[in-house]
């Protein structure tokens, strides 16, 4: 399918107390203390709509376990993650005093296996289905004790300092969201899929797509179904090597998996009309680079090995960007191919 819309993004915030909150005396030591909050964001994957219904964040560490309500007056904290793409996220936790120390996390949200717009769903051109995922349990014994509760757990240890921290738990679907199968009739989101980044260490990489770039693409992949996307890789990842999203024992050197993607964003004028592709990636660690780009990301699937030659569903990627710095808190502006100025 061809994405012909421009990038639409929304910023959802919600003041939360934590269960059990405390009154003013029992307030924590701002030395012995650190503000948390924790947003999400998404590095797409091939659906028009990807709605989680999320119940509650736990940290678990010094000893004890501190529950936070995501809830919007009482209902289930709905979010697309289709609209916090790029850099933008959507807040699940604000400001709130958390004491020092290492601590884990876990999120919870509702599984539906059955298609319902006021729970977790997946919505294509075929029409939604409903969204889980085949994790659960509790951290440090508190956790959402509903039917259908599904856990995000993020089991490395990560440190709340004195001051802000601002975290992101960084969805990445084209790696983990896996369509109906078998007797399935619902999508499933895989909790390996989402990974927690701290803004303070991370930066960011944007740019466009040459037109030209695009247009040779598509004449190369001789079909009529196109998906473009750019995706990350390690460092110095010649183009020959590029691979797509596959199991770790479908992977055979030379061949790199990508680290993330990004999908590529139709710009329109004042008429609907296309000038121009851009893509973005919100949240990546401080290093170096690769960039791929294809017009065939709808046939990569993370279950599968999927090669050029693939007579039902080829991918491959058509060109690359060498060389790209990422340092903290900046955005790196890579254009493909580099030398691509867009029009003003």
């Amino acid at each position: 399918m061809k994405y012909s819309t421009s990038l639409m993004a929304i910023a959802l915030t919600s003041v939360l107390t934590a269960c059990g909150g405390s009154d003013s005396n029992d307030a924590p030591d701002p030395a012995l203390s650190g503000s948390f909050s924790l947003g999400v964001s998404d590095n797409p994957a091939d659906a028009q709509v990807v709605n989680i219904a999320f119940k509650q964040v736990v940290l678990k560490g010094n000893g004890q376990s501190l529950s936070f309500d995501v809830s919007d007056n009482g209902e289930l904290k709905m979010v697309d993650l289709l609209t916090v793409q790029g850099q933008e996220t959507a807040t699940l936790v604000s400001g709130q005093s958390v004491p020092v120390g290492e601590y884990q996390m876990c999120i919870y949200m509702e599984n539906s296996e059955v298609a319902n717009e006021d729970s977790s769903y997946v919505q294509t051109i075929d029409g939604i289905a409903g969204l889980t995922t085949n994790s659960n349990g509790t951290c440090g014994g508190v956790g959402a004790d509903e039917p259908d509760t599904g856990r995000l757990f993020f089991n490395k240890a990560f440190t709340i300092a004195a001051g802000n921290n601002l975290f992101v738990a960084e969805f990445d679907l084209a790696k983990g969201l896996q369509a109906p199968h078998g007797n399935k009739a619902y999508w499933t989101l895989k909790p390996t899929s989402v990974q927690l980044v701290n803004n303070a260490e991370v930066g960011a990489i944007r740019g466009q797509i040459s037109p030209d770039t695009v247009t040779a693409c598509e004449t190369a992949a001789e079909g009529s179904t196109f998906n473009q996307a750019v995706y990350l890789y390690p460092a110095d990842t010649p183009l020959a090597q590029m691979s797509d999203f596959r199991p770790d024992a479908g992977l055979i050197p030379p061949q790199v998996a990508p680290i993330a993607s990004s999908r590529v964003q139709a710009i329109l004028d004042d008429t609907e009309t296309v000038i121009g592709y851009q893509y973005e990636f919100g949240f990546v660690a401080a290093d170096s680079y690769s960039l791929g780009y294809t017009c065939l990301a709808q046939n990569d699937d993370p279950e599968s090995s999927n090669n050029a030659d693939d007579p039902q569903s080829p991918f491959f990627i058509h060109a690359d960007e060498q060389e790209v710095s990422v340092t903290q808190a900046t955005v790196t502006e890579r254009n493909i191919p580099m030398d691509f100025v867009p029009a003003s």
